[in-house]
């Protein structure tokens, strides 16, 4: 029961990175709209229709996000009975580095305290409180992710190496569906409110471009036995551009709905490897 329930609180750890960085679309930050929604043109004096002003200021939003390269984050992701509270920091400046205190409440994944994960390009590193194996340290490796997943496992190590908060922002530039929605408060900041619903499909195909025909294939049905066909997404910018505050919810056979906040834009994150004497690989790699 115990290893049960490490294995599956590692496992959170791997999930916990969509719910900070979205399935992305993998689109450069100055990309144009890949959909032709209505509404797309000029009226007759020149004056932008209300998705083309949506679209320019989310690229906006993308490139000055991109460029900070750093920030702090914390949030919620809920998967069915369980919830996931997380705070800590990201760079993405090189890759995804990142460390978070997560705390997991009701449903089987439930450690009862506090764990610490830390992100590197290459793996994920999670202590959960208690040794296993005489060790401090589960890791999950990348490759051998990706080698024992398919095509599921190939498209968590994109995800894990190249998301940064801006992949969010930049889907819903790509998939050219996207409407204000108005200004709200968020924490304290006058934030403008975007939100659009993507295609599931389309979107592992926007970020495995490095899978094959077959295995695009093969991973487009594993996500319709899932149930998962269409993702919400909801972004906030503040007035100086900045991504604020992210929230993605996605239906399925077990729904997600993570909700994620910016602040700090710039901030120093050191992530130090735990060492690999108090490492072990996480069960079932």
């Amino acid at each position: 029961m115990r290893s049960t329930r490490i294995a599956a609180a590692v496992a959170a750890g791997v999930v916990m990175m969509a719910g900070l960085t979205a399935c992305n679309s993998g689109g450069k930050s100055n990309g144009t709209g890949g959909g032709s929604a209505g509404g797309s043109s000029n009226d007759a004096s020149g004056a932008k229709s209300p998705l083309e002003a949506a679209l320019a200021s989310l690229k906006t939003a993308s490139q000055q996000t991109s460029d900070k390269k750093s920030a702090q984050i914390d949030g919620t992701q809920k998967m069915g009975p369980t919830t996931r509270t997380m705070k800590g920091a990201m760079d993405w400046s090189n890759g995804i580095n990142m460390t978070l205190d997560i705390t997991t409440t009701g449903g089987p994944m439930a450690t009862g305290k506090p764990m610490k994960a830390l992100y590197t390009p290459q793996a994920m590193y999670m202590n959960m409180g208690m040794p296993m194996g005489g060790k401090s340290w589960l890791k999950y490796d990348y490759d051998a992710l990706a080698k024992k997943g398919g095509p599921a496992g190939a498209l968590i190590k994109d995800s894990m190496q190249n998301n940064d908060p801006v992949k969010s922002v930049n889907l819903l530039i790509a998939s050219g569906k996207v409407q204000a929605a108005g200004k709200e408060d968020v924490r304290g900041v006058q934030a403008t409110h975007y939100t659009g619903t993507v295609d599931v499909a389309e979107m592992a195909k926007m970020q495995s471009k490095s899978l094959s025909a077959a295995d695009l294939k093969v991973l487009e049905e594993q996500l319709k036995q899932a149930g998962a066909t269409k993702e919400t997404i909801d972004l906030w910018i503040g007035p100086d551009n900045l991504l604020v505050k992210k929230r993605e919810q996605m239906a399925g056979k077990t729904a997600t709905d993570s909700t994620m906040f910016y602040s700090h834009y710039g901030t120093k994150v050191t992530v130090t490897p735990p060492p690999a004497g108090d490492t072990m690989p996480a069960p079932g790699m």
